[in-house]
């Protein structure tokens, strides 16, 4: 079978908070349309300078305990180099340092491959933008 490359963005509404949203169902629907049946690879990008991508476990509170640690280890007060937007906002462009901005995943016979507990999970901590891209691509 020759190699398939396929790719499309969506948008979240991430709101006025700190977020860590699931974002499982609107990978396997993506694979669902492009890639039924095949193997490869699911790339997951988001283009922002202040979000992120992590593969956890959600509903049992570990996305809450995320944001939390992530507000212990960067603190919204005046300490950062970059002061544009709202206080602190100089963290949310730290955060794809320890988040990173991508995961690839790998899929079989058209389905994404994680452990039991695992979801793919944007991670976004900026309250001054509300509207976010996240860039799906399977490779296969």
């Amino acid at each position: 079978m020759a190699d398939t490359f396929r790719t499309e963005t969506f948008e979240l509404t991430t709101g006025d908070r700190e977020r860590a949203m699931d974002i499982t169902d609107a990978c396997a629907d993506f694979l669902r349309r492009v890639a039924p049946g095949a193997d490869g690879l699911l790339n997951v990008f988001v283009p922002h300078a202040t979000a992120g991508i992590a593969v956890i476990e959600t509903g049992a509170g570990s996305d809450a305990d995320l944001l939390a640690r992530l507000r212990e280890l960067l603190p919204a007060d005046d300490r950062w180099h970059h002061r544009h937007g709202t206080p602190g906002h100089g963290r949310d462009h730290v955060l794809p340092a320890l988040i990173a901005p991508h995961a690839t995943l790998p899929v079989i016979s058209g389905q994404l491959v994680l452990g039991t507990w695992q979801s793919v999970v944007f991670v976004d901590t900026n309250v001054d933008n509300a509207v976010r891209t996240v860039r799906l691509s399977f490779l296969g």
